[in-house]
């Protein structure tokens, strides 16, 4: 059993340099697993939060209706809980208070047939430094083609 990847949020990158990554469970619903079997989820706008419990919780993560689903489908943007060790928790929450980080999500997958989320605590890029990032891709792909050429 490997890993299968559902989806990607390739705007964290762009906007965050990563410092940390942790994986994390998700505590999910039954028809929201099967839409992420069919692979449709968006996590572009979605951000994650420690409250006062020293829980985490991800928001505004939109998994579809499953369209085969009846009245017991569930809510597409509701907040989920995920699921750390309690000091990985309270390193994330610590480090997010102290270095003035974010938590952000970077992948949803499936590893061994149960769905884990890789998350990052991350610092936000200036324009100058997305501007350097593109730059310095620009010449990696441009070094590419000649090598194939």
């Amino acid at each position: 059993m490997g890993i299968k990847i559902i989806a990607k949020n390739k705007r964290a990158s762009y906007d965050y340099s990563w410092e940390e990554t942790f994986e994390a469970g998700l505590v999910l619903q039954g028809t929201e697993v099967k839409s992420l079997r069919s692979g449709r989820v968006t996590m572009g706008e979605a951000h994650i939060t420690v409250d006062d419990k020293m829980e985490a919780w991800i928001h505004n993560m939109n998994i579809p209706q499953y369209e085969w689903g009846n009245i017991n489908n569930h809510e597409e943007t509701r907040k989920r809980k995920l699921l750390l060790h309690h000091q990985e928790i309270n390193h994330l929450y610590h480090q997010m208070k102290a270095a003035r980080l974010t938590i952000v999500p970077i992948k949803i997958y499936f590893k061994n047939n149960k769905i884990k989320m890789q998350i990052a605590l991350a610092k936000g890029k200036k324009q100058h430094d997305k501007r350097q990032d593109k730059a310095k891709k620009d010449v990696e792909r441009k070094l590419q083609q000649r090598d194939y050429s």
